[in-house]
């Protein structure tokens, strides 16, 4: 059963200059255990769909729905800070935490916290190939690729089976960015995460199980 399903979605943006179709009528399902590829030129659409996913904004028409509910019945905070859990090419982490500190905030504001969330945090950041001497560590004490790893333990420690990814690798170079693909597929493969990345990124279009090409708004598969 697919844990995301998009149906015959549409989206617009408006101004009162115009109105831009960003998105016509899009269809796909995402199943865990499986890394999707988003692809599509500058404007096609894919990164309104990501965020349309991830629920920071819902459709014009049709419908998005998680396990089965549409996002529109969700309470979208909530959706967000439990099941929505996002990478960005720009890591996002907060400069002011330190490692462990940004690891476990998702975890605190479900009130998980104290010993507990910092073992886990522990744990999260092993799992990403990282020692644990980082996590006392601030984000700009990291290269980009660990800064990288840090995002995707704290996507992990929303403890969602949906990890949605913007552009991950493109601030990263080769040797990087093969990290963080072989991350990813890990996730989908061995831990049964829905892994779906918006890319321009060749390598992980022809790593990924399924790749959704974007052209003006609508979804075709490759």
């Amino acid at each position: 059963m697919a844990i995301l399903e998009v149906k015959n979605v549409s989206f617009q943006y408006r101004n009162k200059y115009q109105t831009v179709n960003a998105l016509n009528g899009v269809d796909c399902a995402f199943e865990e255990g499986q890394l999707y590829a988003l692809v599509g030129k500058s404007g096609s659409g894919k990164s309104t769909l990501l965020s349309l996913m991830a629920g920071l904004m819902l459709p014009s028409s049709g419908e998005i729905l998680f396990e089965g509910k549409p996002t529109s019945q969700i309470n979208l905070n909530r959706y967000r800070r439990e099941h929505a859990a996002v990478i960005y090419q720009s890591f996002r982490l907060l400069p002011l935490l330190t490692v462990s500190e940004n690891v476990t905030y998702p975890m605190e504001l479900r009130g998980f916290k104290g010993k507990k969330a910092r073992d886990r945090a522990e744990e999260l950041i092993q799992r990403v190939g990282l020692p644990v001497t980082v996590l006392p560590r601030f984000p700009d004490m990291l290269s980009g690729g660990e800064q990288q790893r840090v995002a995707v333990a704290r996507a992990m420690s929303m403890d969602t089976r949906l990890l949605l990814a913007d552009e991950p690798t493109g601030n990263l170079d080769t040797e990087n960015s093969r990290r963080i693909i072989d991350l990813l597929l890990k996730l989908a493969h061995e831990d049964g995460y829905c892994v779906i990345v918006v890319t321009h990124d060749l390598d992980i279009a022809a790593r990924a199980d399924r790749v959704f090409r974007m052209r003006d708004g609508k979804l075709q598969e490759d």
